[in-house]
Formats: C-alpha cells, structure tokens, sequence
C-alpha cells in the first residue's frame, strides 16, 4: 500500500475523530503506552498553534495519521540533547500511528518521509523525534531514515530514546 494512493485530511482535523482513531490504535496495540498521549484541550490548543495533523484515509475508514510539531525554546531544550541549535528550524515528528488492519505496508516509513519533504519545504533543518526503547519497529524506520540515536531520557510520558536527523536537501 501507498501513502499517495490514499487520501489525506491535513486541513480542518476534527479533534474528536483524531483522538477516537487514536484510541482504537492504541486498543490494539500490545503496549499501548508506546504511543504519546494528548488530551482533547492539549490537541486542540498546538493545533491552534502551528502543529500540523494529517489522517489517510482507504475510502472513509482511517488508515494512519501523523504530526508535526514546531519545537519552541521550552520543547528543546526539554530534549538536552547539548547542541547548539536554533528552536525556530527545529520540529518533531510527534505521534505516528497505523490502523491495524494495514500495519505491515511500511506506512510509518512512507510517513516520516513525507515529514521529511514538508520539513525541508518549510525551512526546518532539524527533525527530532522520541520512541519507546523496545519500539524496535519505530526505531528501525527512524534508523532507515537517517535519524540518529542520542539519548534515553525520561519524559512525562515514560522513558523514550531521542533520535536527530539533520534534514537540509
């Protein structure tokens, strides 16, 4: 399956839709704790706020969804990843997940490299993005994607490995 034969919604995101589809991911998932947690207010605001959302869809049924998350000072330097790097061309990938009827189509993969070209395309020279350690799926595509592993750190959300990807074209 290709990400660019589904249809994608990245304008007008009904949050409760998101956060339903989100929620039907997570109660498939054998360790739901791997995927980040935003409540409706939370959503709603970074939307409201630079973040971006895009869902695909086969049809009207929700096959993935990912985020974009423009860092600002607080968001960076809660990564303390020491490096020297400027806020504005900083952003994470956030939450990247699949239905999972289609898990096994290389979607993430596919997703992080449409985040990639959006990110260059907006000027951005520096993706960061956090996974659970024993994600080894999610680690793997951020690894085939050129991201590089820098720490484990604890954040609100559990322990996560921060990964960078310097993404100048």
């Amino acid at each position: 399956m290709k990400l660019n034969e589904l249809k994608c919604k990245s304008e007008n995101i009904n949050v409760d839709e998101y956060l339903a589809f989100r929620e039907q991911v997570k109660n498939s998932m054998k360790y739901p704790d791997w995927l980040g947690d935003f409540s409706r207010d939370d959503l709603t605001f970074l939307l409201q706020h630079g973040v971006k959302i895009w869902i695909y869809y086969n049809e009207n049924e929700p096959v993935c969804s990912m985020m974009l998350i423009p860092c600002d000072e607080n968001a960076l330097t809660s990564f303390a990843l020491n490096m020297q790097m400027d806020y504005r061309y900083v952003v994470d990938y956030g939450p990247m997940f699949v239905n999972p009827k289609y898990v096994g189509n290389k979607l993430q993969y596919q997703m992080l490299k449409e985040l990639d070209k959006y990110s260059i395309n907006s000027g951005y020279r520096w993706a960061i993005c956090t996974v659970h350690p024993d994600n080894k799926y999610s680690i793997n595509n951020l690894l085939l994607d050129e991201f590089e592993f820098k720490k484990t750190k604890t954040f609100k959300r559990g322990l996560r490995n921060v990964y960078l990807k310097y993404i100048i074209d």
